[in-house]
C-alpha cells in the first residue's frame, strides 16, 4: 500500500531558519519599525508647545524716554497710556520673537538707544509691571497729537481713519505706509491692519498744514 506524505520544509528559503523562527523575526522587525515611528512622532509633538511658547508677539505703545540704565539693562518710559514704564532689555538668547520686518527695520534696538527726553514708540513683549523692551522708534521732541476715541471708519483704500472722540466730534487722520498699528497679532504697517467700527483706540499723530497723520494706532482695552 502506498501512502503519499506531504513533507513540509523545515527551513526558510533564504537563511535556512525554521519557518516559525523566520516569521517571528520578520514580525519583530515590523514591530520595532512601528515603535520607532511612534517615538519620533511623540518627540515632534512634544517640541511643538515649547516652540509656540518661546515665540512672542511684539506690541507697541508710546511715551517719553526718561532714564536709561545700561548697567542693569533697563529703560524707564513715561507712557502715554499711564501703564507701568519699567522695561528690561531683551537679553535672553534663544527667545523667538514675532516682529514685523518692516517695523523693526525702522527701529533701534533697546541696548543701542541712548536718547533721553524724546518721544518714542516702544516695541515690547510680555505683561506686568516690568515688560521686555525690544526696540524703540524715535519720534523726536516736537509736539505730537495724542487722541483717543472709537473707530467710525477705516479705509485702507483711501488711507483714512475717522475717530469719534469723547466730546462726540469726529477726528480724521491720514494713514501712510509707515503708520504703525498694534493688533492682536502684533505690530504691523503698510496698510495690512484693520479695526472694526466701535473699537476704542489711541492715535499718536503729527499735525501739519491742517492735516493729521497717524504715526501709531493702539487699541485701548
Amino acid at each position: 500500500m502506498r501512502t503519499d506524505i506531504e513533507l513540509v520544509p523545515k527551513h526558510g528559503p533564504r537563511w535556512g531558519l525554521p519557518y516559525d523562527l523566520h516569521r517571528g523575526m520578520k514580525e519583530s522587525k515590523s514591530i520595532m519599525k512601528l515603535l520607532s515611528r511612534a517615538v519620533t512622532f511623540a518627540i515632534c509633538l512634544s517640541l511643538v508647545p515649547s516652540i509656540a511658547i518661546a515665540q512672542q508677539r511684539i506690541h507697541a505703545l508710546s511715551g517719553t524716554v526718561r532714564t536709561i540704565h545700561p548697567k542693569i539693562q533697563m529703560t524707564e518710559i513715561d507712557t502715554d497710556d499711564g501703564s507701568s514704564g519699567h522695561f528690561e532689555w531683551l537679553t535672553k538668547t534663544g527667545v523667538s520673537i514675532d516682529f514685523d520686518k518692516a517695523v523693526s527695520a525702522d527701529a533701534i534696538a533697546a541696548d543701542k538707544f541712548t536718547t533721553r527726553d524724546t518721544h518714542v514708540i516702544v516695541y515690547y513683549c510680555g505683561v506686568g509691571d516690568v515688560r521686555t523692551i525690544v526696540a524703540l522708534h524715535d519720534l523726536g521732541t516736537g509736539p505730537l497729537l495724542n487722541s483717543t476715541g472709537t473707530v467710525v471708519r477705516l479705509s485702507r483704500h483711501e488711507h483714512l481713519l475717522v475717530l469719534r472722540n469723547s466730546t462726540g466730534g469726529d477726528e480724521i487722520f491720514q494713514l501712510d505706509a509707515k503708520t504703525v498699528a498694534d493688533t492682536e497679532n502684533g505690530v504691523m504697517t503698510g496698510f495690512k491692519f484693520d479695526y472694526n467700527k466701535g473699537v476704542h483706540v489711541r492715535v499718536i499723530a503729527t499735525q501739519a498744514n491742517g492735516n493729521e497723520t497717524a504715526l501709531l494706532i493702539v487699541p485701548i482695552f
